[in-house]
């Protein structure tokens, strides 16, 4: 089945050209079928990469999903223009009346400042907050995985010696969790990022369950029993260019920054990236959509029970 995405989206002509199925919004409405309700909270500035990113692994499932995009009104992108915001987002205002399968917050390039200090922190706690009881499954990515944590259960995020960044090899640490069904023994996922979080800190939490590390990376995948929250620290959605677009910025303006590792042929710059996470990565989004989110969710989504607040963090009031 196809993913359903607004006709004219930029990413529409990019998923047709790549042979993904892709479903307009005329057609979908013809189709007597109820589609997975999935809300985007796109914190990226770079929003149309994005969300072809997205929505290349969402539709790559026997599921018709419906996207929808928000962004915050407390921020101004200055990337993304306001006509394409206009026509393709909406705010969190406009829709927190309604209740969703899944929603999916993003990374953001704000990792270095204290959470409280984002400009958007306040919106995206009264975001978080709602997701507990208007989302069935909330999929936190990189930086909104560490906002997440830190919100819903106080873990701290830690700075690193120097950024994290390249492709590095993982391990799943929990076979039995659905999101990590079909995973090879070792498995490749994209990180670019200047901070971490504690594997103590986690495996203290009771609330949740470590699913897969990287002894490069740290921590990579954590979850609730039965997936009403999870926490992605990489970047799995990345394309081939990402990281070699952030490598070539960072580096054309002079900041300390080294060759992705494990990302180009020998470590040569001059030569085309290697991909070695995208089985994985379709992987990642169609179990999480099959045994999280459509296995899951009541078809009636009015009959979305609230998510409990965390144990850890009623201990600690």
């Amino acid at each position: 089945m196809p993913i359903r995405i607004p006709n004219d989206l930029p990413a529409t002509k990019t998923l047709n050209d790549e042979n993904i199925f892709v479903m307009g919004e005329t057609r979908a409405t013809t189709q007597d079928i109820r589609p997975l309700e999935i809300l985007v909270l796109n914190l990226m500035p770079t929003k149309i990469a994005t969300e072809t990113q997205l929505a290349r692994l969402l539709g790559n499932t026997p599921l018709q999903i419906s996207l929808e995009f928000i962004h915050t009104e407390s921020h101004q992108s200055k990337n993304t223009s306001a006509e394409h915001l206009f026509q393709f987002y909406k705010t969190f205002r406009e829709i927190q009346h309604k209740n969703y399968d899944g929603l999916i917050i993003t990374g953001a390039p704000v990792e270095q400042m204290p959470f409280e200090e984002v400009e958007y922190w306040d919106e995206l706690c009264r975001i978080m907050e709602w997701s507990l009881t208007h989302v069935y499954s909330t999929f936190h990515i990189c930086w909104g995985a560490q906002a997440g944590l830190y919100y819903h259960y106080g873990i701290r995020k830690l700075d690193l010696p120097e950024k994290l960044f390249g492709v590095f090899p993982h391990r799943v640490t929990r076979r039995s969790n659905m999101l990590m069904r079909g995973f090879d023994e070792v498995f490749y996922v994209p990180h670019s990022r200047h901070t971490t979080i504690s594997e103590e800190d986690v495996l203290a939490c009771p609330d949740l369950k470590l699913l897969a590390v990287s002894d490069q990376a740290g921590i990579y995948a954590m979850a609730t029993e039965g997936g009403r929250q999870i926490f992605i620290t990489g970047h799995s959605e990345y394309d081939r260019e990402t990281l070699q677009n952030e490598y070539l910025r960072d580096k054309n303006a002079g900041l300390p920054i080294h060759v992705p590792y494990n990302y180009y042929p020998n470590d040569d710059d001059t030569k085309e990236p290697l991909v070695t996470w995208r089985a994985h990565a379709n992987l990642l989004y169609q179990n999480w959509l099959n045994y999280y989110v459509y296995q899951a969710t009541p078809y009636d989504l009015n009959e979305i029970e609230p998510f409990p607040k965390p144990v850890s963090v009623q201990n600690k009031k």
